[in-house]
């Protein structure tokens, strides 16, 4: 049977990329077959490298460079690695993922109005999911951090191998993250996705706190194969 697919989404700083290998030693614990990718693969795909140099404003400024072209980049890089999706579900019974195909619609659709924004939402899932073949994950789990909690995370993030900044040319820019928040809601919403938020009033969650809203609503997903 092909592994369930769970993906993570958020904002920058929302602890994706923590929550994805908590779950995953959970899983693994459980004596679950389970593999782990993160996207963008900067450093292992043609189209990762020229993310990287996308984000490090190479290519211009957030509004000089088109989502949609912007989008065949994170497409691309997923399309470079879909054998390693493929042998990933085929070889597991869970895939777990560091964003995916959601990222690029909330990020894209977050530079375009709101009447523009369903067509470029089409148009990116026609590309991810329709010519390039990419599957489609079974759950996205959103993790959900306010704007101020999030810029607070991205200050405490540990180097990265595509930037030497502290923030890249997404993550500093306030009011964009704001409108990438606003996205994930209303995508949240649209596809039924399992919200888990991250703070309780102003504090931060514990790590182990959310973990355990997220491995609920995965057994929930999982044990319904």
């Amino acid at each position: 049977m092909a592994a369930k697919i769970i993906a993570f989404e958020g904002i920058d700083g929302s602890g994706k990329g923590t929550q994805s290998r908590i779950l995953v030693d959970a899983l693994r614990e459980a004596g679950k077959r389970v593999a782990l990718l993160s996207f963008p693969r900067y450093s292992d795909t043609r189209f990762g490298a020229a993310i990287g140099d996308f984000l490090n404003g190479r290519f211009g400024d957030l509004e000089t460079v088109s989502p949609y072209l912007v989008s065949v980049l994170y497409a691309g890089d997923r399309f470079e690695s879909k054998a390693l999706l493929e042998e990933s579900v085929a070889n597991n019974d869970i895939l777990v993922l560091d964003r995916y195909t959601a990222s690029s619609i909330a990020h894209q659709g977050a530079k375009v109005d709101a009447a523009e924004r369903g067509e470029i939402i089409s148009w990116i899932e026609d590309i991810e999911h329709g010519v390039f073949g990419l599957p489609k994950a079974d759950l996205t789990v959103l993790l959900e951090v306010s704007i101020e909690t999030s810029q607070k995370l991205i200050r405490k993030k540990a180097p990265r191998d595509y930037t030497d900044e502290e923030a890249d040319l997404q993550e500093s820019n306030v009011p964009y993250m704001t409108g990438v928040r606003d996205c994930y809601l209303e995508l949240a919403k649209r596809d039924d996705w399992r919200t888990v938020n991250c703070e309780d009033g102003s504090e931060l969650k514990s790590m182990e706190a959310v973990a355990a809203e997220v491995l609920a609503a995965v057994k929930d997903t999982t044990d319904r194969a």
